[in-house]
């Protein structure tokens, strides 16, 4: 049995092909504790676990999505979804005359597909459809979905390397704040410590050190006031999706920035409830909570904080036009009208499509833990989307 795979947590077994890729992998993060003394900060695991070139997790050539992978998200789920987020995005272009659309981490290219499809119909369509997609396995699926389904407006969408240096129209990143690297702290009565990953033993372990930023200190402070007294108490602090807002509103002059994905407010965020963290791993559709074992061949991810994902963008001069679930932004945005309009061109699958908005909008499925929040610049109208319920005074 490999070191790496661990029984208990219920797992299929790896193959063995897969698994000689994990222990390339492993050997590389092997390396870097090495050289940095016997351990490292979890976040830097977590990097080189999703985004080593060629091996890390988003990086290689593995299933991810779909029935085959490890998870499926909401546009893989349902054109549903992709269908609502037409009407802001309509919204922006309109207001702006013309504009671009950026995708983060673009998936399989559904989403892409579907959206543009909608705006097509609506005569909506943006000026460009990009795509910053660092995978060049998901880059590739992306193109042949994009190919079969939309041929005919594939001349207009672009792939990306990096953020261009100005941004007008719409900014969509759907659960790509959740991938990336965190933080992992351990409070304890009278310490602060930062978990930290060493090798022992053919296997990786977690051991506690001292912050490795000194902006820990003071984000700790403020958990601090909302979990006072505390005995033990672990959490995450997402440092990386400050900096990434703060790219993206360097760059936006005019549009929204519209981020969908799991997590919380703040004082919901760091709760007794989540006295262990938010940490989860996805591996063939099974989740648990080990991020040690397997590097490369399952997700990691951390639910997402936010408030403070909202106090960066407003720092950065972006303003914060609304922030609620995901069953009423979509419901917001017409989801049961797009319901229908399926229904009535394939009624055989009236069935299918009432499962699909089940887990779409369900305070069970994706409905609740699952929230929107938009970020906008130079636009004064209430963002479409946020009528039903808007959640801001809660962050």
């Amino acid at each position: 049995m490999n070191p790496l795979y661990s029984p208990h947590e219920n797992l299929p077994y790896p193959d063995p092909e897969i698994l000689a890729h994990s222990q390339k992998l492993q050997q590389v993060i092997q390396e870097t504790i090495k050289q940095a003394g016997g351990q490292i900060p979890f976040t830097l695991f977590m990097e080189l676990a999703l985004y080593t070139p060629n091996l890390g997790y988003y990086m290689a050539g593995l299933h991810k999505l779909g029935s085959l992978g490890d998870f499926i998200t909401a546009p893989e789920l349902s054109s549903l979804f992709s269908r609502c987020l037409s009407h802001p995005c309509q919204q922006i272009l309109n207001l702006l005359g013309s504009g671009d659309i950026l995708e983060f981490g673009a998936g399989s290219g559904r989403m892409a597909a579907d959206l543009l499809s909608e705006l097509e119909r609506k005569n909506s369509l943006p000026t460009r459809y990009l795509i910053l997609e660092i995978s060049a396995d998901l880059r590739q699926r992306q193109q042949e979905t994009l190919y079969q389904q939309i041929p005919h407006l594939v001349p207009m969408i672009s792939w990306l390397d990096q953020l261009p240096d100005n941004i007008q129209g719409v900014v969509i990143a759907n659960e790509v704040c959740d991938a990336m690297p965190v933080h992992c702290i351990q409070l304890e009565s009278e310490h602060n410590w930062e978990r930290y990953v060493s090798y022992e033993k053919g296997k990786f372990i977690w051991r506690k050190g001292p912050l490795s930023q000194p902006i820990l200190s003071n984000r700790i402070a403020e958990i601090r006031k909302l979990i006072n007294p505390v005995t033990h108490y672990e959490s995450e602090i997402n440092l990386a999706m400050e900096c990434w807002i703060a790219e993206i509103a360097l760059r936006l002059q005019k549009g929204m920035l519209l981020i969908i994905d799991y997590g919380f407010p703040q004082h919901e965020y760091y709760h007794w409830e989540r006295a262990q963290g938010t940490l989860m791993c996805h591996y063939r559709h099974r989740a648990h909570s080990n991020p040690l074992i397997l590097p490369g061949l399952q997700d990691i991810t951390a639910h997402v904080n936010f408030t403070a994902l909202a106090e960066a963008g407003y720092t950065n001069g972006l303003k914060i036009a609304g922030y609620c679930s995901q069953a009423d932004f979509l419901l917001s945005c017409g989801l049961d009208k797009f319901a229908e309009s399926e229904i009535k061109c394939v009624s055989d699958y009236t069935l299918e499509i009432n499962n699909q908005i089940k887990r779409l909008i369900l305070p069970s499925e994706m409905g609740e833990l699952f929230k929107a929040l938009a970020l906008t610049r130079e636009i004064e109208q209430p963002i479409l989307g946020f009528s039903l319920r808007d959640r801001r005074s809660s962050l």
